[in-house]
């Protein structure tokens, strides 16, 4: 088998594991293999042969989870648009609505872009807390995600992040980057400056951010069933996740 074939191959079996819940995860691995320990409890998981290894170190228990949500629901293309609560410097908390972009690769952590003179980045630069709420309408469930959120620029020191900026400018349509050449959001409306101009795909504005969110508790209700579902995942200080089941 060639290395693309292979690399083909691999990319195909992550993204068809993306969409398994932990459940399906530990059943599709070895029926006895997955182990649920008294509440507050843990997921733990035995790699099959045929698995990447590197998937299931990197992978959270409610990061398959949510990827499930976010393939049931693709239909709905609001789906992708939850809401992101920010803090203010009075302390006032600031809640908007934002595109979710990607994962990135490997991670549990989610992408997200903005303006760099946005309101949401002098928020982020004092505190760089923050909560993200989803609902998904098809199959009635909603997320909780509670973190902290990285602010990614051109001139950001570390290389890998940089790269991520990068990419991220490139596979916006030119529509969407064309924002970034508009006058200051929020400030008095402008008469000009809203002309549309060829942006090159190659070269991010320096208006553009990318928003790396790393989430540390996901609180995930599940609104179908009699009673309902509701789990609590913790990020623990050794890197480890407690999944708690609690009352809806």
């Amino acid at each position: 088998m060639s290395s693309s074939i292979a690399r083909s191959n691999a990319s195909e079996e992550r993204k068809r594991l993306s969409y398994l819940s932990p459940w399906e995860y530990g059943q599709l691995l070895n029926p006895k293999s997955f182990v649920v320990k008294a509440k507050p409890f843990t997921l733990s998981y035995v790699v099959g042969r045929s698995l990447p290894l590197s998937l299931f170190m990197s992978l959270a228990p409610w990061r398959p989870v949510l990827s499930r949500a976010l393939h049931r629901n693709r239909s709905r293309v609001y789906s992708r648009y939850p809401q992101l609560a920010t803090v203010r410097p009075n302390g006032r908390p600031a809640n908007r609505t934002v595109v979710f972009r990607e994962f990135l690769p490997e991670t549990n952590q989610l992408i997200f872009i903005t303006d760099c003179r946005s309101e949401k980045i002098s928020h982020l630069t004092e505190n760089p807390a923050a909560e993200l709420c989803w609902y998904f309408t098809q199959t009635r469930e909603q997320f909780r995600l509670g973190g902290q959120i990285q602010i990614v620029i051109a001139s950001t020191p570390n290389e890998s992040l940089r790269q991520v900026h990068q990419h991220t400018w490139e596979a916006l349509s030119a529509k969407a980057r064309q924002q970034f050449a508009w006058p200051h959001p929020g400030k008095p409306r402008a008469t000009k400056g809203f002309e549309e101009t060829i942006l090159d795909p190659q070269h991010p504005l320096n208006t553009f951010a990318v928003l790396i969110f790393d989430p540390d508790t996901i609180d995930h209700l599940e609104l179908k069933g009699e009673p309902q579902n509701r789990h609590y995942y913790q990020r623990q200080a050794d890197g480890a996740w407690e999944v708690t089941e609690v009352n809806p």
